[in-house]
C-alpha cells in the first residue's frame, strides 16, 4: 500500500461550513475561527465568498472579515486565504480585499447547476471565463470546484466521464487545481476510486483535491481509497460543518479533526496540531449552540474532561 507522505488540508469551514447556517454569526466570531485554525497549523483556509448576499447571507460580511484578520499572524503561519467568486463582480471584490487565491464553482449535473446558480453548465463556464482570465492576469491563483461528482439529488448517479470532461474544461480555463465534491455524500470507496481514475487520465493526479460530505458515513473511507491512488489534497470542515440548501438531506463536510486523526494514525504528515484543531471546532460549535460533528473532537474533549489518555 502506498500513501502520500504528506497531505495538504484545505479548511473550508469559514465558507462552505458556515454558508448554510441560518444564524448569522458576528464578524468577530468568523475572524476568531480563522485565526484559531491558523494557530492550529492549517495553512489553506477558504475564508468566505463574494456571492449574492440574498443567496448566501452568511457570506455578506466577507470583506469585513478579511479586513479584520490579524495578517501578521497569518503571514507568520504561511496561511493562504481563498474566497469563492461567481463572476467578474465577485472577483473585483476579491481583488480589492487583497486575497491571492480564488475559486470558481461548477456542477457535473445540469439540474443541480440550474438550482444552485441559475444557469446551465455551459453557461456557468462562459460566466467564469472572463473572471478566471482577469484573476490570472493579476497573478491570482484560481481553483475549480465541481459539485455532484458522485451523485446528484435530482439526477442520481453521475457518469465519471461527465466529471472528467468538466475538469478538462476548468483546467483549460486556467484552474491550477480541481476539487471534486461529493455534495450529497453518496459515494462509496470503489466508486470514488473509479472517479479519480477517470479524471486523472487527462492530467496529473496532484492537481486533484477531494471534497467529500459525510451523509452516509463514507467520507473517510472514500478519502482513504483515493489517497491510495496518489491524491494528496483534502478539503475538510472543522466540526463537520456544512450542508447544501440545494441538496436535500445532505449533511456536512467530512470533519477536519477526523481526517487529521486518521492521517496522524497512518504516519501521514499534515502539519496540523490535532488538539488545537479540536479547540477551534469546539469554539465554533459553541457559538452555533450545538455539539461538534467530529467524532475525534468529541473523544478528545471527553479525554480532557476525565484526564484519560488515548488508547
Amino acid at each position: 500500500m502506498t500513501l502520500p507522505a504528506r497531505v495538504r488540508i484545505v479548511e473550508v469551514s469559514p465558507r462552505d461550513g458556515l454558508q448554510n447556517e441560518s444564524t448569522i454569526l458576528p464578524v468577530e466570531t468568523k475572524v476568531a475561527l480563522i485565526e484559531l485554525l491558523a494557530k492550529a497549523g492549517v495553512r489553506d483556509i477558504e475564508a468566505g465568498s463574494f456571492v449574492s448576499a440574498k443567496r448566501a447571507p452568511q457570506m455578506a460580511a466577507t470583506a469585513e472579515v478579511l479586513a479584520k484578520l490579524d495578517m501578521k499572524l497569518l503571514s507568520r503561519s504561511s496561511v493562504r486565504l481563498s474566497v469563492l467568486v461567481p463572476n467578474l463582480q465577485g472577483l473585483d471584490c476579491a481583488l480589492a480585499s487583497g486575497v491571492k487565491d480564488v475559486a470558481v464553482f461548477a456542477a457535473a449535473s445540469e439540474t443541480f447547476s440550474q438550482k444552485n446558480i441559475n444557469c446551465s453548465i455551459a453557461e456557468s463556464l462562459a460566466r467564469f471565463a472572463p473572471a478566471v482570465e482577469k484573476a490570472l492576469s493579476a497573478g491570482i491563483r484560481v481553483r475549480g470546484y465541481i459539485s455532484c461528482v458522485l451523485g446528484c439529488p435530482y439526477e442520481g448517479e453521475i457518469a465519471p466521464g461527465e466529471v472528467a470532461s468538466l475538469a478538462r474544461d476548468l483546467t483549460a480555463m486556467g484552474c491550477h487545481e480541481i476539487s471534486l465534491g461529493d455534495t450529497i455524500g453518496a459515494g462509496t470507496p470503489l466508486r470514488a476510486k473509479r472517479l479519480i481514475e477517470a479524471v486523472a487520465r487527462d492530467g496529473p493526479i496532484d492537481r486533484l483535491a477531494l471534497h467529500f460530505h459525510d451523509t452516509y458515513g463514507q467520507a473517510l473511507a472514500n478519502i482513504f481509497a483515493c489517497l491510495e491512488l496518489g491524491v494528496s489534497v483534502v478539503d475538510a470542515s472543522v466540526a463537520g460543518l456544512g450542508g447544501c440548501p440545494y441538496a436535500p438531506g445532505a449533511t456536512g463536510n467530512v470533519a477536519t479533526e477526523d481526517v487529521v486523526y486518521m492521517l496522524d494514525g497512518m504516519g501521514v504528515e499534515t502539519g496540523i496540531d490535532l488538539a488545537a484543531l479540536a479547540e477551534a471546532g469546539e469554539f465554533i460549535s459553541g457559538r452555533l449552540g450545538r455539539q461538534s460533528g467530529s467524532r475525534a473532537s468529541r473523544a478528545i474533549a471527553a479525554q480532557r474532561r476525565t484526564g484519560s489518555q488515548k488508547m
